[in-house]
């Protein structure tokens, strides 16, 4: 399976046939439509669409066809008719000559002060009607898949970059923590001689209250409770978990970002300990790097669906 992410682009357009209004029969598309369906991130599936009055009735059948092949993001689907020219200069037929003249003879009637029907009115009526009548459910359905097979595409190509990028951050966090581990040690063996190097100091000025082996017993316990204090061997033992776990999510793909996104959490939960139990630079300069990573991979998480 792939790795998909949430943002993408996609539109679909109908081919405009030319025809005469001699020749126009029902079947005949009365213009040109188009689509357009963007994609940005979202903890769930938000669907929204912007559709003419035209196309109102298919948008519970659209918002079916979406949510079965979509799982998480904020899609917006818009819809636009273009009427051809040779619509909007039909010549209105008798009757609905007649059914206009009397229309308006009606509101004449209630309202003798209206403004008569011009030339450039009676078109647009007739244009209107021509345009309420077409059927335009079997387009926007197939424009529809069109689109959608193009934007889960732009999707699953987005969603490869941020695989990529992701395995290439999980490499570079492996590498810190590698280099922090050996650290450890080597920073509580220097706290120890360091408590031991004061006990002396201590013991020289010592006017003897306290016999050497318990002063020097009481420093040693103190070097070892803090040794256990700033000790991150856990932290990163649980960070590599972290680190498998992550890797083997992208490598099997599919509707992983949820729980992209809580390891993310449990990563940076360990580094930001690592960096408050750190005694020594280097450790902390690693904490620091790792967290920019991190931070890094929690922005390309939010876009994975």
């Amino acid at each position: 399976m792939h790795v998909n992410s949430m943002t993408g682009y996609a539109s679909a357009q109908s081919q405009s046939v030319a025809v005469t209004p001699s020749e126009r029969t029902a079947a005949t598309p009365a213009g040109r439509l188009g689509i357009e369906i963007r994609s940005v991130n979202s903890r769930f599936l938000d669907l929204s669409f912007r559709l003419p009055d035209e196309l109102r009735r298919s948008e519970p059948a659209l918002r079916e066809l979406l949510t079965a092949k979509l799982k998480r993001g904020k899609v917006e689907v818009r819809a636009a008719i273009e009427m051809d020219k040779s619509v909007s200069v039909a010549a209105p037929s008798p009757m609905l000559l007649k059914k206009l003249l009397h229309t308006q003879a009606l509101v004449l009637d209630g309202l003798p002060q209206a403004t008569l029907l011009s030339v450039a009115d009676v078109l647009r009526l007739v244009g209107h009607e021509s345009q309420s009548t077409q059927d335009w459910s079997e387009e926007i359905m197939k424009l529809t898949r069109q689109g959608l097979d193009a934007l889960m595409g732009a999707r699953a190509r987005e969603g490869a970059r941020l695989a990529h990028m992701l395995l290439d951050h999980i490499a570079q966090l492996r590498g810190l923590a590698s280099r922090a581990a050996p650290l450890v040690p080597q920073v509580v063996e220097q706290q120890r001689q360091r408590f031991v190097e004061k006990w002396r100091e201590a013991m020289s000025l010592s006017t003897g209250g306290v016999t050497p082996e318990a002063a020097l017993d009481r420093a040693l316990t103190e070097a070892t409770a803090f040794a256990i204090r700033i000790d991150v061997a856990e932290e990163l033992i649980r960070l590599q978990a972290h680190l498998d776990e992550l890797e083997s999510l992208i490598h099997k793909g599919g509707e992983i970002g949820k729980r992209l996104d809580f390891l993310i959490q449990e990563l940076h939960r360990e580094a930001n300990t690592m960096g408050s139990k750190s005694a020594a630079l280097p450790l902390t300069r690693i904490s620091v790097d790792m967290k920019v990573l991190i931070e890094q991979m929690r922005e390309q998480v939010q876009n994975i669906e």
